[in-house]
């Protein structure tokens, strides 16, 4: 199986499907630190990354951002000093999509540039 970080994001419109219950089994070992929740009724990806320092915290935050623009799904990002909350899904279909389990295994990647706690 092809590893989530190598993926790329596909197009998503308003009628995509969310993903099944079965695809989530099989892809949510690839993101292990990454909690399943729901929030506003819509199920999310959701993660807490800890920091040494705000400076650290920001420059984690825009490498996300980067990474999001580039693949033209975006985020939800409470940096504050010392930790970074990232949350994942998608807006469109009201609820997590592969794009989501996608983006969430390459905000881990970007996560391993860094020193964290």
């Amino acid at each position: 199986m092809e590893q989530l970080a190598e993926k790329k994001c596909v197009a998503c419109e308003g009628n995509s499907p969310r993903i099944s219950d079965t695809e989530i089994a099989e892809l949510k070992p690839q993101i292990p630190d990454w909690d399943i929740v729901e929030e506003e009724g819509e199920a999310r990806l959701k993660r807490v990354y800890q920091f040494h320092d705000f400076m650290t915290a920001l420059s984690f935050t825009n490498k996300v951002g980067d990474k999001a623009e580039k693949a033209g799904h975006h985020p939800a990002l409470l940096t504050e000093w010392g930790k970074v909350t990232v949350s994942w899904w998608t807006h469109s279909i009201g609820g997590l999509h592969i794009n989501d389990f996608i983006m969430a295994a390459k905000t881990d990647k970007v996560a391993e540039e860094f020193v964290t706690k």
